[in-house]
Order: structure tokens, then C-alpha cells, then sequence
């Protein structure tokens, strides 16, 4: 009898953890396919605009899936206080699944026009904000039917559902385009990747549907204990929405910078700064992100014996003493040219500041002809790190490789013909000269150090398996039950909708405003060490709480329902 019993809980507990896991991979991928498909989107929705326009608007509808993750989670946490987890997970993945396939279906600017990007951008909305309700229900629910002294390994498979859903698209997309050719894939194949999703939502809610409420949940609302103003309860009475914004300051947001930092500005790193191969830097980074997937299970098992706080703050920390060194040392693996040339013949801009502009056209319409940014310009899109050194005013711009001097020119008072004919000659002469210096245009494949490469990687994608592993049950653990939902989502979904998804875009703002490929690094040091300053001295470590006491604010007598 207690065998049979043993098994039964044991079954119920695969089903559980499979049919939340299966469902948060297949959220993630449909969040990320837009993201894999952001140069195929553009050409499809954004094509009435000038190319470098388009992409801006193609890559700002990928950033508002991440800017409206909070009000999701706010608007379908309080649904998941109220009406339970299992129902509000429902719905969003519903609305996930059938946004992603109607997007498939969308016909392109070319058929409809401005109602084409107008949609899409509609569709990516709805995305964010099922998203930001789905990864709250699903850890939630989870960590709820997690036996004591299991809430960590329980909840860690969740974890590796963002990882999973990454590479589940990158994989989709590979496989169709290899199916039936790039062009193919370009007209009209890039919507099977979304058309697909339509099959995976139905599986995963067959799978969901044969599960029941959370045990925490059934009991609290059998009991009369759950709360009619979950959102009130949450963020307008000062004691939990101090744990709330302590989540956010003192473990979401250096977990979620470390996270994106490790996955996604890795990639950038190695793509647009050190010009690796864009299929072997996705090789190299797969191979980083299976051998290390597996920490997550591992750090959230180890963070019930010796709790979560310990382990996440110890990632944050180590992230943000070795990214400067591990970044300069992923230089010399993937581009040992660059690498030598930067130390053996240094670059610096010599001009006047007031004849410097910030190197950042958000339209593409600007015109860099003052002679400081015809410099800068020309350096940023070759992926050369430079020093800027002021000169007297009214000065001419200069670049300074090594000791070769090359000087700039005034383009503002030549008619356009002329001024382009004199850009062109004068790039030229630039390029040559950074080319004899031994600056290479791209990484040469065959000098990339791969076991290197895929080392460095794996180090930093450990640094987030640390930091990812046990963040779910750290944060259910600091809510009670009748809140938890709405409690737990928001500062997970402002950590990492916007400390983490905007990381990338920041981090490469404060380079180009530098001319310093590794400047952009600093956004995450300092955003990790400050998690790690308040996360030690004002959060509290609860790994053996009673879940259905756990510590927060209960509601007050009089709004049980």
C-alpha cells in the first residue's frame, strides 16, 4: 500500500513539473522566434521605411514584448490570487500560442500596409503580457506541490525552460530553412516556425488540462483565506511591498543582468564586436549552453541544502569581478588579430568635444559630417575600440593608430556629391591604414581557439545557471500564499523585462558613446554588486519556510473571500 502510495505522488510530481516545464518552453520559443527572425521581419513588415529604419522599428517591437512583461504579470498575477494558477496559466499560453500563429498568418506590408507592422506589433503586446503572467503561474504552481526540502530541484526545471525555448527556435529555424532553401525560407517559409507553435500550444494544453489546482491554493480558498485585492494586499501595504521591491534590488535584477549577459550579450559580443562568424558564434554558444544546462538543476538542488540567497549572491558576485578579464580574454580567443593589434598599435580620436556627436541614429537620417564623427562613425562600424583624447577647439579631427596619423576632414560645407565622393576616398585611406596596422576586417574562423571560446562561454553561462537556478523558489518563498502570485511576478518580470532585456541595447549605447568595446560591461558590474550589497544585508534566506505560512503580509481580517 505505501509503495503504491510512494508511486502515485511520484508520478503526479513528473506530470506536474512536465507539464509546466513543456509549457514555459514553448512561451519562451514563441517569445523568442521574433527575435531569430528580426533581419526576415524587418524585410516582411517594416519594408515601406528606408532598410536601417525598418530594422530600428523590427528591433523596438522585439524590445516592447520585454517593456510590457510587469503589466502582465500584474494584470495575471492578481487573476492567479483569485481565480487559481492552473486557469490563469491556461490562458496564457493560450494567448501566446495564438498570437505567435497569427502572426504566421499576417499578411506582409507589401499586401496591406501600414496595418501589417500595426498588427504585429498588437500580437508582440499580447506576447509580453502572457508572458509576464505565465512564468509566475507556472514556478508558483510548481513550487506548491514540491515536497519539503524540494523546492529548489522542483522549481529548477522551470528554470531551464528560457534556455530550452531559445534554443528550440534557433533549432525550428535551422531545420526549415536546411529543408527547403534560404530563398524559400525568405518568401514565404519563415512562417512555418510560427505556424508551428499552433501544434506545440495544443499538446501542451492537453498536457495542462489534466492537472488540478495547487494544493496551497485549494487549501487557502477552502479555508477562506484568499485575498479579494491581491494587487492592494501586494504593493499598497508597506511591509510586502518592501519584500516586493527587496526581490527586485536584492535578487532579481543582478540575477536577471547576469542572465541576458551570459546568454545574450555574449552573442552580440562575438557577433558585432568581434565579428565572429555569425553560424560558428551560434555554434560555439550551443555547445556553451548544453553542457552547462544541466547547473541549473544542479545549483537548485544544492540551494535546499544550503539555501538560495548564498548561491545567487555568490554568482552576482563572481560575474561582476571576472567579466571585464573573462570579455578580454573571449577577445584573444575569438579574434587573436584584434586582440594584437589593439595592444600593439592603439587607437585614439584626437578632436574637439563640441565637434562630437553621440554615436546614435535611431532613424538612420543623420548625416556624421563634422570631422570628429566622420571618425567615430567609420570606428564604431568596423568594431575598433578607440581612446578619445580632446583637442584645441576648431581643431580637424585625427585617428591615431599606433603612430600612423590619419587626418579627418570637414564635410558640412561640401554640396552632397562632392562630400560622398571625399567619405569614400578618405574611408578607404582608413581602412588601410587600420588594415596594415593589423586590424582584420572579421575574425578569421581558422584562428578562432574554440575550446577556448566555448570555455569562456561555458564560465559565463555557469555564472547564470547559478544565478537562474534558484530564483524561483527564492521568491516564492518570500510571499504568502494568498499574494504570492501578483507578489512574485512583478519584481521578476521588471528584473528581467527590463534590468535584463534591455541589457543588450544599453550595454552597446554606452559603447558607442565611448569608442571602449568593453565599456558596456559596467551596466551589469555595478547593477550585480548592488543586488549583491542589498541582497546581504536586507534579505532573508527562507529555503525551510512553510509555504502555506510563509512570511509576508497576510491580507487583514475582513477581505477573505
Amino acid at each position: 500500500m505505501t509503495e503504491a502510495a510512494e508511486h502515485t505522488v511520484d508520478r503526479n510530481d513528473r506530470l506536474v513539473i512536465l507539464a509546466s516545464s513543456v509549457g514555459t518552453v514553448i512561451e519562451w520559443y514563441d517569445f523568442y522566434l521574433y527575435g531569430s527572425l528580426a533581419a526576415i521581419i524587418t524585410s516582411q513588415f517594416f519594408s515601406g521605411v528606408n532598410e536601417t529604419t525598418g530594422y530600428i522599428f523590427a528591433l523596438m517591437a522585439f524590445a516592447a514584448g520585454f517593456a510590457v512583461r510587469p503589466f502582465g504579470a500584474i494584470f495575471f498575477g492578481r487573476l492567479g490570487d483569485l481565480w487559481g494558477r492552473k486557469n490563469t496559466f491556461l490562458v496564457t499560453m493560450l494567448l501566446m500560442g495564438l498570437s505567435t500563429f497569427v502572426v504566421g498568418l499576417l499578411p506582409s506590408y507589401a499586401a496591406i500596409g501600414v496595418a501589417a507592422p500595426a498588427i504585429l506589433i498588437a500580437m508582440r503586446l499580447v506576447q509580453g503580457l502572457a508572458l509576464g503572467g505565465e512564468y509566475g503561474g507556472a514556478a508558483t504552481y510548481v513550487a506548491e506541490h514540491a515536497p519539503p526540502g524540494k523546492r529548489g530541484f522542483y522549481t529548477s526545471f522551470i528554470q531551464i525552460t528560457a534556455t530550452a525555448g531559445l534554443m528550440l527556435s534557433l533549432l525550428v529555424i535551422l531545420g526549415v530553412r536546411t529543408a527547403i532553401g534560404e530563398e524559400a525560407f525568405k518568401e514565404w517559409g519563415w512562417r512555418i516556425p510560427f505556424l508551428v507553435s499552433i501544434l506545440l500550444l495544443g499538446v501542451s494544453l492537453w498536457i495542462r488540462l489534466k492537472l488540478a489546482e495547487s494544493p496551497a491554493f485549494a487549501r487557502m480558498k477552502a479555508e477562506g483565506r484568499g485575498s479579494r485585492t491581491p494587487l492592494k494586499d501586494s504593493f499598497a501595504r508597506w511591509p510586502n511591498l518592501k519584500l516586493v521591491l527587496l526581490a527586485l534590488i536584492g535578487l532579481t535584477a543582478g540575477q536577471a543582468v547576469v542572465w541576458y549577459t551570459g546568454q545574450f550579450y555574449a552573442l552580440f559580443f562575438l557577433e558585432k564586436t568581434l565579428k565572429v562568424d555569425g553560424p560558428l558564434a551560434n555554434i560555439l554558444i550551443a555547445t556553451a549552453l548544453l553542457l552547462a544546462t544541466p547547473f541549473f538543476v544542479f545549483w537548485g538542488w544544492l540551494s535546499d541544502k544550503v539555501g538560495r540567497k548564498p548561491i545567487i549572491l555568490t554568482g552576482c558576485l563572481l560575474a561582476a569581478l571576472t567579466y571585464f578579464p573573462l570579455f578580454h580574454a573571449l577577445t584573444q580567443a575569438a579574434n587573436p588579430q584584434l586582440a594584437a593589434a589593439t595592444a600593439t598599435a592603439p587607437v585614439s580620436v584626437h578632436a574637439d568635444p563640441a565637434d562630437c556627436a553621440l554615436q546614435f541614429d535611431p532613424v538612420g537620417k543623420t548625416v556624421f559630417d563634422s570631422s570628429c564623427d566622420l571618425a567615430k562613425s567609420y570606428l564604431a562600424k568596423a568594431g575598433v575600440t578607440y581612446a578619445n583624447v580632446a583637442a584645441p577647439a576648431g581643431s580637424t579631427a585625427e585617428v591615431r593608430i599606433g603612430v600612423v596619423v590619419v587626418p579627418s576632414f570637414v564635410g558640412a560645407a561640401l554640396p552632397r556629391p562632392d562630400f560622398t565622393a571625399r567619405k569614400t576616398k578618405w574611408e578607404a585611406s582608413l581602412g588601410s591604414a587600420l588594415t596594415s596596422a593589423g586590424y582584420p576586417a572579421k575574425a578569421d574562423s581558422a584562428l578562432v581557439n574554440r575550446p577556448m571560446v566555448v570555455a569562456i562561454l561555458f564560465l559565463l553561462v555557469l555564472y547564470v545557471t547559478m544565478v537562474y537556478g534558484p530564483i524561483a523558489a527564492a521568491l516564492v518563498e518570500m510571499f504568502p500564499t494568498n499574494i504570492r502570485y501578483t507578489s512574485m511576478s512583478l519584481p521578476y518580470h521588471i528584473g528581467n523585462g527590463w534590468f535584463g532585456g534591455f541589457l543588450p541595447t544599453t550595454a552597446f549605447a554606452m559603447v558607442a558613446a565611448t569608442g571602449n568595446i568593453y565599456y558596456g560591461l559596467w551596466y551589469p558590474v555595478v547593477v550585480a554588486l548592488v543586488t549583491v550589497v542589498v541582497g546581504f544585508l536586507f534579505v532573508r534566506d527562507r529555503k525551510d519556510v512553510d509555504l502555506d505560512a510563509s512570511e509576508g503580509i497576510a491580507t487583514p481580517p475582513g477581505t477573505a473571500s
